[in-house]
């Protein structure tokens, strides 16, 4: 079985630049990063949460989350500029792949009553955000030695333009669709 990026490498590219009738390989809709985020409004009151929180997403990705900082204060939210208010991780490379792929065969038919992912989820640069209500749908997670279920944010950050060119990307990947059949490639 080929990896993910090997797999696009070998075939993916030219038969993305064929079906989206593009005139060079660079132009090729393809993975930039993958930006994973989890919201800790109750880092506010409870300082546990984010070392757990960090631990979850450490275990998730294999890798050390930064910490994000409130901009601005916002006093109905008893928020002060500086509090520390979620965690992220950014993948690349290898990283971003081998998560990508965990992704679309392991995590997401383990989601309950999964119908397919929403084609809502796309912005005007051709990048696209998924919500999980729950981590433990990653088989990382030990669900016995979790504090709380926390939602999380996976943003795929393409070189597209378009939603277009994104969702052929995501479909060629394999991502299931709402209202679609998934197919095994």
């Amino acid at each position: 079985m080929l990896e993910l990026f090997e797999k696009y490498q070998k075939e993916g590219r030219s038969r993305l630049i064929k079906e989206l009738g593009l005139k060079n390989i660079m132009s090729a809709p393809r993975l930039i990063k993958v930006v994973l985020n989890i919201s800790l409004g109750e880092a506010l009151t409870n300082k546990k949460a984010i070392d757990s929180a960090s631990g979850d997403l450490m275990q998730i990705t294999g890798q050390k989350p930064i910490t994000t900082k409130a901009r601005k204060d916002i006093s109905s939210f008893k928020v002060r500029r500086g509090d520390i208010i979620g965690l992220k991780v950014t993948l690349r490379g290898k990283r971003m792949y081998d998560f990508t792929e965990k992704l679309i065969k392991i995590v997401l038919p383990r989601i309950r009553d999964f119908r397919g992912i929403p084609e809502n989820g796309f912005d005007s640069g051709g990048n696209y955000t998924l919500g999980i209500s729950e981590q433990i749908v990653f088989p990382e997670i030990d669900y016995s030695r979790i504090d709380k279920i926390r939602g999380l944010e996976i943003t795929l950050v393409t070189n597209s333009k378009t939603k277009n060119q994104t969702k052929k990307l995501m479909e060629y990947f394999g991502f299931p669709f709402e209202g679609r059949k998934r197919e095994n490639k």
